[in-house]
């Protein structure tokens, strides 16, 4: 096993690869440039086998998939320090994936950046103390020419009654998300309890329980579907909550070229959602709640011309 070229950014490894050829490349899915932007534009140029690793591998983890989604053909963990047998089985995943078929994958290649064409999509997410929050954002989204895919946190007995609740405060017109259905401009869907809510390709819903996870629906899963099918034309915000759910999936937007939004700790009933996000660096904005409406309508319009 030799090593041909090394690279210590996602722009050189991009080049070296297309230049040196090897029969397979190794990335660091934390290399600076962004490691998925990388595997995408190696698999639209010049399209090699690729293992990813990952800082923190877990089955479902929005890391893996993202990876797996952009081109990579494998996935493996990367230990905390480097050990002999660490060694092993590093090397025994990229003779394993050594002479794989591939082919070119598109994403890298379209001008959005990954993802589908059509439109601008937002997705909306919280926990404790979001329904309030969530309310005051809705009332203030009147014509936005953009679908929003909304997430609370909610016990399945009481979600018709938030959904009535968000029916009278929003601007917009509100409803249940069904599985299938295409999104369209203008209106919010909620995802249902017990299942993931996740946008799909076409645009449409996707209802699915897998994978098992503390929150279903998942803000980490919504947040990730939406890195995979809206690419640069996805918008994400994460508001108030307990717990760390949605931080890595609006990482994966802004990742993908969309623009994220967190709302500050000033206005969080419980900054543990937002402060996780803010903590990875995946929000371009940190924003009071009042400012979030327009924040999200700019993120838009941005996308729209």
């Amino acid at each position: 096993m030799t090593v041909v070229g090394q690279a210590e950014g996602a722009v050189e490894g991009i080049a070296l690869a297309g230049r040196v050829g090897p029969d397979v490349v190794l990335i660091d899915l934390d290399v600076p440039g962004d490691g998925l932007h990388a595997i995408e534009q190696i698999m639209a140029t010049a399209p090699v086998p690729i293992l990813a690793l990952s800082p923190a591998l877990e089955p479902g983890s929005v890391g893996a998939t993202a990876a797996l989604a952009a081109g990579a053909l494998d996935v493996l963990a990367r230990p905390e320090r480097w050990t002999e047998a660490a060694e092993g089985r590093l090397r025994t995943h990229l003779r394993r994936i050594r002479g794989a078929e591939v082919i070119r994958h598109v994403r890298g290649g379209r001008r959005t950046g990954g993802g589908e064409t059509g439109g601008a999509v937002v997705a909306l997410a919280a926990s404790a103390g979001g329904p309030g929050a969530i309310a005051e954002v809705l009332s203030g989204l009147g014509g936005l020419q953009a679908p929003v895919l909304l997430i609370q946190h909610i016990h399945t007995g009481f979600l018709d009654g938030f959904v009535q609740w968000m029916g009278r405060a929003s601007a917009l017109p509100v409803r249940i998300a069904q599985h299938g259905e295409r999104v369209q401009p203008g209106m919010v869907y909620v995802g249902p309890g017990g299942v993931h809510f996740k946008l799909d390709w076409g645009r449409r819903v996707s209802l699915d329980p897998e994978p098992e996870s503390l929150h279903r629906p998942s803000a980490d899963q919504l947040f990730t579907s939406v890195s995979l099918h809206a690419g640069r034309s996805g918008v994400g915000a994460l508001l108030t909550g307990m717990g760390e759910d949605g931080a890595r999936g609006l990482l994966a937007i802004r990742r993908a070229g969309g623009h994220t939004i967190v709302q500050d700790e000033g206005t969080s009933a419980v900054y543990g959602m937002p402060a996780a996000a803010a903590r990875l660096d995946a929000a371009c904005e940190i924003l009071p709640l009042p400012r979030v409406a327009l924040a999200l309508h700019r993120a838009v319009e941005r996308i729209l011309t």
